[in-house]
């Protein structure tokens, strides 16, 4: 039998708050990190943006006793991972616990701009991921998933496949990004990003929102069902349209989506969480493949009118999200939707719902034809 694989532990540093359960009643409260910027650095285009105090997360780092000369992301990093890693109570340093950071940029702010002590090879990913390593003292290798906007659900399939192996008894998944002129310059010369809030499946829509979120969950393998949230199974699947545009007919997440939908049991599906970016192709593709897998009557849910696109954290922080919202029996309004704006009426709402249900699909996709899910049941 497979060695089942549970959540023991979660967190969500954010613009909301510095714990999972924070930023979730700040979520079921309508609240929302995104702000307008009129400028940042060489741009001067204006945009929308959710951004983390930079003070906040210098207090975190004291109260939680991080201390060394780290980046800001690497900082980002440790303030999730530690509380999570706390409340698990395991000891992180042993060589059966697995670290994965999932991140598309990682110190994306040390190019042309170098920080005193700190090398320049810190640029890349893996460095960045054995300064984590080395706060815990774990002596193994870190794993870094970046595969553009589906790392964070790709980095808990790793985790789940790395856990069945028995190689490991937990896994630290932690996701980041941080915000810079190079990465909205980038999504802007797509033509990609609002200067107004995101409205996802709106007919309205008009673009993204980027954001910083830092989330971990920490993942135990288990030879025997306890109650606990389950990470039941998890699909990757790359339909190659186009370097930057979903497929039109949504295939790669509608395989993504069949297949989860092997191990799901529909009667408790309470919701799906989508990717919901709000430009015109993505919320058209993942419509079109909900419709193809016989979904198009389930709640679905989107959080980026709160966050924007966090990148490497998203797939992590909207899992966190939407196990609190199952064990809540609510689907989390869509925030700034409100007319239908794809070509199937897929079940959104701006408003917050109540359902029923122990299970949810977390959904994503990204550049270079990418997609991936996740089915997580809460066992009682």
């Amino acid at each position: 039998m497979a060695r089942v694989i549970r959540c023991i532990a979660d967190n969500v540093v954010s613009p909301l708050g510095t714990t999972s359960r924070a930023n979730y009643d700040k979520v079921r409260a309508g609240e929302s990190g995104l702000a307008r910027y009129e400028s940042m650095g060489n741009i001067s285009t204006p945009f929308v943006l959710s951004r983390v105090d930079r003070a906040v997360i210098d207090g975190l780092c004291a109260e939680l006793g991080i201390q060394g000369n780290y980046t800001f992301f690497e900082k980002f990093l440790l303030c999730s991972s530690v509380q999570a890693v706390r409340d698990a109570g395991i000891d992180a340093s042993s060589d059966r616990v697995l670290f994965i950071i999932s991140t598309t940029k990682g110190n994306v702010s040390l190019l042309g701009q170098p920080q005193e002590g700190v090398a320049d090879e810190r640029v890349l990913l893996a460095k960045a991921a054995r300064e984590v390593m080395q706060f815990y003292g774990n002596p193994g290798k870190p794993i870094v998933v970046c595969n553009a906007c589906i790392s964070g659900v790709c980095a808990q399939i790793e985790a789940m496949r790395a856990l069945r192996s028995g190689r490991y008894d937990y896994a630290v998944v932690i996701g980041a990004d941080e915000q810079s002129p190079f990465i909205i310059s980038g999504f802007l010369s797509f033509k990609a990003i609002s200067d107004e809030p995101c409205r996802p499946f709106d007919k309205d829509r008009k673009g993204l929102n980027l954001g910083e979120c830092a989330a971990t969950v920490v993942l135990e393998a288990s030879d025997n069902k306890k109650s606990g949230w389950e990470l039941v199974c998890g699909a990757i699947r790359n339909d190659a349209n186009h370097i930057s545009g979903p497929s039109r007919t949504g295939e790669g997440s509608y395989l993504c989506l069949m297949e989860v939908l092997k191990e799901c049991r529909r009667s408790e599906l309470a919701f799906v969480n989508v990717h919901g970016t709000a430009t015109a192709y993505n919320d058209e593709m993942e419509s079109i493949a909900l419709y193809r897998a016989g979904l198009i009557d389930v709640p679905v849910t989107g959080l980026k009118g709160y966050y924007g696109h966090t990148m490497g954290a998203a797939g992590i922080m909207e899992s966190i999200l939407s196990m609190y919202a199952v064990r809540d029996n609510t689907v989390l309004a869509t925030r700034g939707y409100s007319e239908q704006g794809t070509t199937y009426p897929v079940s959104v709402s701006g408003k917050t719902r109540e359902c029923k249900g122990s299970e949810f699909i977390k959904l994503l996709s990204g550049f270079g034809g990418s997609n991936a899910a996740l089915l997580y049941r809460f066992v009682e």
